[in-house]
């Protein structure tokens, strides 16, 4: 989906961190945009729109609905016991595949960069069960994040969970616009050999080392 920018359409800066993330022109929807992968969040101060697909996976959209700074994480389990020193100083770390760490950066950014905390607005969606043979992870993101979120004395504006389909995301966080697209009938395996993939990395044992709208 899209295109790289072009001289054409110069995309706006990312916060400081961020510079891993995928961002392009999106000539469809004619707006610059960030592509995350599992593990990844992302946050923006400008009129862009985040891209993800989701399967078992769960994707928070979070912003101040006053400043329209906002942005989504994409974690594929639940919790993570122990703390790391690296825990709330660099987007990129392995930390946020997990949900509880997830959540907390994703919150943390947009507090940082100006937002409030009681005037997030709190969209959620996936957690589908896409993968057959492993247990309902999807169920399991699903009831970790609406407790997180009564935990925190928050609230949800509006989520699309759960079912047996992948989804795609589109979220302006600069509006609270969300369109998402559920994927039906999809041409290749390529969510769910990501998935897989992507699960098996990170149950190993570790080393030191708007609305929402259907379309």
């Amino acid at each position: 989906m899209g295109l790289l920018a072009t001289s054409d359409h110069n995309l706006p800066p990312a916060l400081p961190g961020y510079e891993h993330i995928n961002r392009y022109w999106d000539r469809v929807m004619d707006v610059p945009a960030a592509k995350i992968l599992p593990g990844e969040f992302y946050v923006s101060l400008h009129g862009e729109m985040i891209v993800t697909v989701l399967g078992s996976c769960v994707s928070a959209c979070i912003r101040d609905r006053h400043l329209g700074i906002g942005g989504m994480n994409h974690f594929m389990l639940p919790m993570k016991g122990h703390h790391s020193r690296s825990w709330g100083s660099n987007p990129a770390s392995a930390e946020t595949r997990y949900g509880n760490w997830a959540m907390e950066y994703l919150i943390n950014e947009i507090l940082k960069n100006g937002g409030l905390r009681k005037n997030l607005e709190i969209k959620l969606f996936g957690g589908g069960k896409v993968l057959a043979n492993m247990s309902d992870v999807g169920l399991r993101n699903i009831e970790f994040v609406q407790q997180y979120i009564t935990d925190e004395g928050l609230s949800v504006a509006a989520q699309d969970l759960g079912d047996h389909f992948p989804r795609k995301v589109l979220f302006f966080p600069d509006t609270g616009a969300v369109k998402v697209k559920k994927l039906r009938h999809m041409h290749n395996d390529t969510i769910l050999r990501r998935e897989m993939a992507y699960s098996q990395e990170i149950i190993k044992p570790e080393t030191d080392s708007g609305d929402i709208e259907l379309f």
